[in-house]
Parts: structure tokens; sequence; C-alpha cells
């Protein structure tokens, strides 16, 4: 599900983008019990990712400056935390994964530990959580008084073991197919692809690791940098997928958590993961898709791009038939299109550049649709990272949950959606289909629910979300009691939490530096809408 999924492919997520010291806390300890997970059958599991941990916490982190080439210039540091390959054989192969950090900013006596970040995917990386720091992001100056803010790649992402599916220049190459099939032909070239895909991530990242790629994996890796970090207790920020490790957390490690906030969350239901959310994703992504044609109607004299949402849909209709007709500067196409505008639904800071490449179009200027939709070829290291982000969320989607094998559900499902749900159901189909014929064993999902000492867990969501659509955060809350739900209603911008909203902005630092929630649930009026 992606939230905050990695660009191309034709994605279907958006990229994450809008998307600490070295003293230990007093009495720190971190070798955890493996009790904490073993209720999940998984014995063997919970005593690999005690013995870990109790390594790991020995060993602590040699912080440095981080290599040239990350981009994360000083005073941020790197590390290394090594992890089990496989948590039932903890002295087996060991993974390195990339942490990074950022000294909290106030006084001794105020900080209060590390708080981690994860920003979705699965395969978004973590690592730049220390730049709204030296960037001095306001939103977060008060919660840097009391936390180093720390990141992390995980498994299989960016520097912690990347895998890899396909050669990343042709995983970028465009024009590709358009997602809509027009024929039975189309569908059966589309299945060609999404089987070679599953088949090039067998070879390219081999069985053995990409067996490990789930999300409990991912989850036990959290706790080991919890005991490298010298903290007793894990303090966590979570958004979109980053939401389903937390809640995955939470069930399997309840007494190592001390805060966590969990924002644009993904149903944890065992029947959503993880076929399910992406069907529920493709109806929710409908309605902000209009959400967004609305507010660009309400502008048209910004933009020029009809006084109606029906005018923007018909002026979006035409961009694509043109494209599909004939590739835009020969690389622009359906795909290509929908890659590039599914942001607008995504994200609202994407309303008014999207809206204005639209209308630049229209008023006669291709450029710069080319500029924004096609691939660069010459970016060579952000294709890689590209194909990393797809590879990694296609591996722990397949890997974490069993999915349909019958082509004729699949058939059946996404072309009675794409009658009513038609801007994003066919390219998320194509997408996920790698999972229909994944090559290594698929897994059963955590049952997500509240175990002796969970603490009270801040949920914050909009109501209009279009990649985790809200029901996720009410069977979240649900599940998890005492938990707190912080509605934005009637937004539906992925990812809240860094919005100027101080209904919500307020409620997060509170929490984080008093552990203090509001005694029942909050709706909190939207953020202010874009303007052109």
């Amino acid at each position: 599900m992606r939230g905050n999924r990695p660009k191309r492919r034709t994605t279907a997520l958006g990229s994450a983008g809008v998307l600490v010291t070295a003293t230990l806390m007093a009495g720190a300890a971190a070798a955890p019990t493996a009790s904490a997970s073993a209720g999940h059958g998984q014995d063997r599991e919970a005593r690999g990712a005690a013995i870990a941990a109790e390594r790991a916490a020995k060993a602590g982190i040699d912080w440095q400056d981080c290599p040239a080439d990350w981009g994360l210039a000083k005073p941020i540091q790197c590390g290394w935390v090594s992890v089990p390959l496989d948590y039932a054989h903890p002295y087996g192969k060991q993974l390195k994964l990339a942490v990074d950090r950022i000294g909290s900013t106030g006084t001794k006596e105020e900080r209060q530990g590390a708080l981690v970040y994860n920003p979705g995917g699965p395969g978004g990386s973590g690592m730049r959580f220390p730049t709204r720091v030296t960037n001095k992001n306001p939103i977060w100056a008060n919660a840097a008084k009391a936390y180093d803010f720390v990141g992390f790649d995980p498994r299989g992402v960016g520097h912690s073991a990347p895998i890899s599916c396909i050669d990343p220049q042709e995983f970028v190459k465009a024009p590709k197919m358009d997602p809509v099939p027009d024929s039975e032909a189309d569908k059966t070239a589309q299945r060609k692809l999404a089987r070679e895909y599953a088949e090039g991530c067998a070879e390219r990242t081999g069985k053995a690791m990409l067996q490990q790629m789930t999300t409990p994996n991912t989850v036990r890796d959290l706790d080991v940098i919890r005991a490298a970090l010298g903290e007793k207790k894990l303090n966590y920020l979570g958004v979109s997928y980053g939401t389903y490790i937390g809640a995955v957390y939470g069930t399997m490690f309840p007494g190592h958590l001390r805060r966590m906030i969990v924002d644009s969350v993904v149903n944890p239901s065992r029947d959503k993961i993880w076929y399910q959310a992406n069907l529920d994703q493709d109806v929710a992504f409908e309605g902000r898709w209009k959400d967004w044609e609305d507010w660009v109607a309400a502008n048209d004299a910004a933009f020029h791009l009809g006084t109606t949402r029906d005018a923007v849909q018909a002026k979006w209709l035409q961009l694509r038939a043109t494209a599909k007709k004939s590739p835009i500067g020969g690389v622009v196409g359906p795909a290509e299109l929908i890659s590039f505008f599914q942001s607008a639904p995504y994200y609202d800071s994407s309303w008014v550049p999207i809206a204005t490449v639209f209308s630049k179009y229209v008023a006669g200027d291709t450029q710069a649709l080319i500029d924004a939709a096609a691939p660069d070829m010459s970016d060579t290291a952000g294709n890689i990272s590209a194909e990393n982000g797809n590879a990694v969320y296609t591996a722990v989607e397949c890997t974490d949950a069993k999915w349909p094998t019958s082509w004729k559900k699949w058939d059946r499902d996404n072309t009675a959606l794409n009658k009513d749900y038609p801007f994003m159901t066919w390219a998320n189909a194509w997408m996920n289909l790698p999972c229909a014929t994944w090559p290594v064993k698929q897994q059963t999902p955590v049952n997500v629910k509240t175990h002796k000492g969970l603490p009270p867990v801040m949920i914050v969501q909009s109501t209009n979300d279009a990649a985790t659509p809200y029901d996720g955060a009410v069977e979240l809350h649900h599940r998890f009691k005492g938990s707190r739900l912080i509605t934005e209603k009637d937004a539906g911008s992925h990812g809240v939490t860094g919005l100027l909203n101080p209904c919500i902005n307020q409620r997060v630092d509170s929490y984080l530096l008093t552990g203090r929630l509001d005694g029942a649930d909050v709706t909190c009026t939207p953020h202010a809408t874009p303007k052109p």
C-alpha cells in the first residue's frame, strides 16, 4: 500500500518527499525479552530478535560524519547497525542497516531520548529526517529540543543491503504501455511484464533475501536499532506504510514502546493486507482526484482549464488521448501522465505545480510537461533509487501476505472498479500483479492488537486521504486500546503531521513532550488550501 511510495514504473504511490547525541540515556539498556513477540508462534524469531538486540546494545553505534555522497552534512552523523538476515538464525548472515541522527537542540535536562522515523513505502528512506532540524523546520522545533532525530534505511532500501528487480535504466525507460487495457492482448502483455518482474526480483536479489523482506522483520530491525541507540523504550513516528510498521511493532513489542505517533494509517486488518488495501486505494484516489479538479475549476482565473470539474476532467481525458495516440515528446504517454498527475491526489503541495504544468500544456507549452513527466535517463543515481524503492515495495507487499493467484479474480475485480474509479485502478493493478506469481513463500500478516504494556498511541489522519483511506485509522484506533484519533476533517493530504495546522501541531508537541493525549478523540478543521 503505498504510502509514500517511490516514484515510477508507473508508480502509484508518490514519493515521500513532501515526504543523536552520543550520550546514552541513563540506565538505557537494551536487552529485551523474547516474550514480547513470542505470542505469534514465531518463537525462534522472537529469541533471535532478543539476541540481536542484546548484541546491538553492547555494540552501540559508531557515529561518524556521513559519507559525502549521501547529501547529509554535519552536524548530522551516520552509522551502521547489524541485524540478522533471518531472525530464526541470529548468528547467521548479517545485514548492515544505515542509520543517521542529529542531537537534540535543547538542554541536557530537556532531552528525552531518540525519536525514530519511517516515512512509508514500503521502500521509503528515513535518512532525511534529521534535516528537519538543520533546515530549521518550525513545526518540529519544539520536538527537536527534546529528541535526537533518528532516520534509517530499512532492510533492502538505499544503503541497507539494497535489492533490485530490473535494470534501473530499463525500469524508468519511457513510454510504457497504457495501463488501461484496450483488449485481451493488452492484458496478456501486462501479465507477461508482471511475471517477468517477479522473476527478475528472484534473479537479481536472490530468494534467500526476498523471503526475509517482510514487515515483521523490519519491525525486529527497528527494535534492534532501538537497542543500538541505547534506548530502553522506543519513541517512533511513522507515516503511511510507516504506520503499519508502527502497528506491528506495537503488537510484537508493546513493552518496548514509550511514545508512538502514526500518521495517515494503513488499515492493519489481515483482510486488507495487501490485496484489498490496494483496491480500496483506487476508490480513495478517485475521490481526491475530483477534489483537485474542483479546486482547479475554482481557480480558473489562474489556470484556464475550465470552471467546472467536468470541464477540467474533459481536458484531462483529451490530454490522455493525445498522449496515447502519440506520446508527447516521444516519451510521455498515459502511463507517464498518471505517474506525474497522481501526486495531485497524494499531496496538496503538488496542487499548484501540477495545475501549472497542465495549464502551460493546454496553452501550447508542451516542454514543461515533458520536463515534469518524462524520466531523466542521465540521472543514473536517481533511477537506481527509484528502481530500488519499487523493488522493496513489491518485495514487502508480495512476501507479507498471500495474494490471489487467479488472473480471473484480478481481472474481474479491477474491471469492475475501473468503471467508476478509472484514475488509478489499472495502473495500481499492474504494479501489484507480480504478487500473483511471487517466487517465494508468502506469509500470514500479524494480527494487530493490544497486548500488555502498550502505551497510549496518537493516530492522525485526514478524512479524504487517497493513499491510506480514513477507515484504516479508525480500524487501528479500535485495535489499540487507549489510543486517540485526531481527524483532520475535509482535508486529504497524505502525511498530516508535516503540515501547518496548529490544532494538530500543538497536540503532537504536547504528546511528544509530556506524553499527554486528549481525554477524547479530536476533530480539527483542515489546513489551508493551496493558493495559485
